[in-house]
């Protein structure tokens, strides 16, 4: 059974530093994104935070949200 990875909680006195914050990305309908395998396109409609269609140009493709390959331009 896969878990999803949580974010480790730091004491303030702990050597060890946290990691970088990681930030959500915001996307908008008609908003320019790249992709690392599909390229550039513009968000056709999201289903609210779930999934985004994308127009990348070849066809429209469905993408989960949050994507790490996927960033908005």
């Amino acid at each position: 059974m896969a878990t999803s990875p949580r974010r480790r909680r730091y004491h303030a006195s702990s050597p060890f530093q946290a990691g970088p914050e990681v930030i959500d990305e915001v996307y908008e309908v008609g908003a320019r994104v790249s992709h690392d395998t599909y390229g550039m396109g513009r968000i056709i409609s999201l289903q609210g935070t779930q999934s985004a269609q994308v127009d990348f140009g070849e066809g429209a493709k469905h993408i989960p949200l949050p994507c790490a390959k996927m960033t908005a331009l």
